[in-house]
């Protein structure tokens, strides 16, 4: 009997390919087998509509904002509440959107879940709106609201889960300007589906309604991108014997007393410049129509040119910043930019298409720029935390400010919305000053180049690696060296086997 080989390992080490399991037939084609790009291709199709139906349904009260006034009989202030109820829920649901997808439902699980809030929440929309019940359509809001952001967080745990390293940033980058092209797409779509309806039922609350279920079947093409995603990434987990992704967010409500001035300013700057920016394209289509006298199809065209530049924009720009640095500074120039064009739109007759497209550039410029910066001052374990901090802030300061807004326009009208829209924008900006010389006095390290940036992390690295070579040269040494080191300086025999510290003991022995 042959015995076997004593070089062989009690335990063999086992690689990726032996783990994965094999495929045969159809499911080893390209478009099938999880590890070829097609596969994954097909999968990032999938992952960019998971969000379509979700923010082409957000900007719906905007697309139809002269209708939904007039066939539910509300003022400006009334409607702008449909903005708030869905800013509400996530408040509270930005700490808390990432547990539930990692702890209680699972990613697959979980958005499917918050793909069918969005659909409930549209479906009560449009129903309220057939009713001719206002508080339903804002109770549909509300409901809507529940998932919409969630959803925005399993999306970016599937395309974590599916794609790394450089591939991820061109990912983000085409989530980001599908997300925007779903919210061009209902600026210029819905005033004609309502046009269209009203052609077979006449106006009023009824073709609204009509008009609104549209928005929901948008709402289901994201629940079966939700199932099939569920599915596939089931499949390649078996394949691949993976676990299933995780948002790895953690959130510590505690670490917040921890968090430097330089963050505080950031938020600062999050919630001004933002609350410039969303309530103004929610009323924008009857301030277009009213000063610079457009037709509805004119006016939406013009409203949608932030979400259309931004969807060309974003990764383009996000390159430049990665490349460049600098973000402080590109923060600082994008709240100026976007100033002026405040300034524009309301001081002058210019043509609206000149601000809106400028204002494009300048909003996805500031996105680029400024979410990045909480990670250069924030400690990687706390970033769930300040993340969601800064969003549930966002969502706060979009709830209240929208109502504000409607208020201002029913009361005053829109030259002094403008002027309400443009003190935001100095907050944002003075903001930004002080974050860029608070700053400078520490050291400069949010507004270094990429160039810097780089040197610094190398140099810390050289003085990590130097620091290490200390602590071992000083090392304390063993008994057994030290009893080694006795019997060298006494004249004694080491032991043959003893090789690789002789040369130095003897050379500080007695040899010497």
């Amino acid at each position: 009997m042959a015995e076997p080989d004593e070089k062989s390992p009690l335990v063999k080490r086992r690689n990726s390919s032996e783990d994965e399991e094999e495929l045969t037939g159809c499911g080893a084609s390209a478009a099938c087998d999880p590890r070829r790009a097609l596969h994954r291709f097909l999968v990032l199709w999938l992952i960019c509509f998971l969000s379509f139906g979700s923010y082409f349904c957000y900007d719906n009260p905007a697309a139809l904002q002269s209708q939904i006034k007039k066939d539910m009989h509300v003022n400006t202030g009334t409607f702008m509440t449909l903005y708030s109820w869905y800013s509400w829920p996530n408040v509270i649901l930005c700490f808390f959107g990432g547990f539930l997808l990692d702890r209680v439902f699972g990613i697959r699980l979980g958005t499917i879940i918050f793909s069918l809030f969005v659909l409930a929440g549209q479906c009560v929309f449009a129903l309220g709106a057939q009713l001719n019940l206002f508080w339903l359509m804002e109770a549909g809001r509300f409901i809507f609201g529940i998932g919409g952001e969630s959803l925005a967080v399993a999306q970016n745990t599937y395309a974590v889960t599916w794609f790394r390293g450089k591939e991820l940033n061109m990912v983000f980058g085409l989530q980001l300007s599908f997300s925007r092209v779903g919210s061009t797409v209902n600026m210029n779509v819905m005033s004609p589906v309502y046009k269209w309806i009203s052609g077979y039922v006449g106006e009023g609350y009824i073709t609204l309604g009509y008009a609104l279920w549209v928005g929901a079947g948008t709402c289901v093409l994201s629940l079966l991108c939700g199932l099939l995603l569920g599915y596939y990434d089931k499949r390649a987990a078996r394949i691949l014997k993976r676990d299933a992704g995780k948002t790895g967010e953690v959130i510590r409500i505690t670490d917040v007393k921890d968090f430097p001035a330089t963050f505080w300013l950031i938020t600062v700057i999050c919630v001004a410049y933002y609350v410039a920016v969303f309530p103004f394209i929610g009323l924008g289509l009857v301030f277009f129509e009213e000063k610079f006298d457009l037709n509805p199809t004119s006016a939406n065209a013009v409203n949608s040119l932030v979400y259309i530049i931004s969807a060309g924009a974003s990764p383009v720009l996000g390159f430049l910043v990665d490349k460049t640095g600098k973000n402080v500074f590109w923060v600082i120039l994008a709240i100026l930019v976007t100033l002026a064009c405040h300034m524009m739109l309301a001081f002058t007759f210019w043509n609206p298409y000149i601000a809106m497209s400028i204002m494009g550039v300048s909003y996805s410029l500031l996105a680029c720029a400024l979410w990045p910066i909480v990670a250069f001052i924030i400690p990687e374990n706390q970033l769930g935390t300040a993340y969601g901090f800064m969003q549930s802030i966002q969502n706060l300061g979009l709830a209240v400010i929208s109502i504000v807004a409607g208020s201002i326009v029913d009361q005053k009208g829109y030259l002094l919305l403008e002027v309400f829209f443009l003190a935001w924008l100095c907050l944002a900006l003075i903001a930004g000053v002080v974050l860029y010389l608070v700053d400078a006095v520490r050291g400069g390290a949010l507004n270094m180049s990429t160039w810097e940036r780089d040197a610094q992390e190398e140099a810390e690295e050289k003085a990590k690696a130097a620091e290490q070579d200390e602590r071992v040269r000083f090392k304390p040494r063993s008994a057994f060296a030290l009893r080694n080191r006795f019997y060298s300086r006494i004249g004694a025999k080491l032991p043959d086997h003893f090789d690789i510290h002789t040369s130095s003991f003897f050379r500080r022995g007695v040899t010497q």
